[in-house]
């Protein structure tokens, strides 16, 4: 009887050591010895699905390939001509079609041109990078409703203010600093007494509208352009006023309709775009937030003047910056 007690007691303990030692078949977390100490090669090679792409028919171009371990990789495409620069990258095994996708956009100003580039694929500890030839037959046409790009100079429709002061330069050029297109807007010079050094009124009736045609929906229209700052200089203010008509008279009256405002300080270097939604501009006087004297809502579609102004401290010597492509947009931001 008591051997039997034994073996009964001995079955019964059998199966919870084997089954404490039973192998899980969940898969383990972090990252596999592969990805933290296999050697790196290319298993489908760097490709492209274009020799070339013409995105202002809505091309696109889509980057593949894929490692023998997991990498944090990075696609740069830079313009032969223009040197502007796209970034793409991700962290992943395989680069799918789907999320290594060029529509056209730059990263890093200029825009491109039409001009061939080059793509490089480089791997975060890898020596060896991947290029690819890629050509722009066709450039990128942004949706939206276009003020200026400068192209054609400064339109006798619209209406100007240029100062007195020295070495003044309120012109349309087209050097080696044209972020898009061929020309920008220059606007540079010293005024001792005035924070004004100019400025353009856009009117409606430039472009054949009594009223812009924007979405009447705050929320959805969004003012966009581009800004240059100019290093060691005066610092630039510009300032954006938007002038409706709500009491629908054609006209903007100062004591019953609506203004908004956006100022901005230029304090960086280079080309910067610049994108504010409608519902997010405020009433300033002399810069400071003030009430409106017309509905008090944001209505686009009654917008009748767009209005810039470069603005400068007059104790601070000479002010410069560029500006150029100068757009309202719905629903998003500019993209370039």
């Amino acid at each position: 009887m008591k051997n039997r007690i034994q073996l009964v007691a001995i079955s019964l303990i059998i199966p919870f050591i084997f089954g404490g030692c039973k192998r899980e078949d969940k898969p383990m977390d972090g990252p596999s010895l592969q990805d933290l100490n296999g050697t790196f090669s290319m298993l489908v090679p760097f490709k492209c699905s274009k020799t070339s792409v013409d995105f202002s028919k809505g091309e696109t171009a889509e980057f593949t390939a894929s490692f023998s371990k997991l990498c944090n990789w990075s696609i740069r495409i830079k313009g032969n001509f223009s040197g502007a620069q796209k970034l793409i990258t991700g962290k992943s095994r395989v680069i799918e079609s789907s999320q290594a996708i060029w529509d056209g956009t730059t990263t890093l100003f200029p825009l491109f041109r039409t001009e061939p580039c080059l793509a490089t694929l480089k791997i975060e500890g890898v020596a060896d990078s991947f290029n690819l030839a890629i050509g722009i037959n066709g450039l990128r046409k942004p949706e939206g409703f276009k003020i200026s790009d400068f192209e054609t100079g400064i339109s006798t429709k619209w209406s100007t203010f240029i100062q007195s002061g020295a070495n003044m330069d309120f012109k349309i050029k087209n050097d080696a600093f044209v972020v898009e297109g061929n020309s920008y807007l220059n606007m540079a010079g010293t005024v001792n007494w005035d924070w004004l050094i100019g400025m353009i009124d856009f009117p409606a009736s430039a472009y054949g509208f009594t009223h812009f045609p924007l979405t009447n929906v705050g929320e959805d229209a969004y003012f966009n352009c581009l800004i240059y700052g100019v290093p060691n200089v005066n610092e630039s203010r510009i300032l954006f006023q938007f002038r409706e008509d709500d009491n629908n008279n054609s006209k903007f009256d100062a004591s019953a309709d609506d203004q908004y405002d956006y100022e901005m300080r230029v304090t960086w270097e280079g080309w910067k775009l610049v994108s504010i939604k409608y519902s997010e501009l405020t009433h300033l006087v002399n810069g400071a937030p003030a009430t409106n004297k017309g509905n008090n809502r944001h209505n686009p579609n009654n917008l009748v003047m767009v209005s810039m102004l470069h603005l400068a401290n007059p104790s601070m010597g000479a002010a410069a910056t560029k500006v150029d492509c100068l757009m309202f947009t719905d629903k998003k931001p500019l993209e370039l």
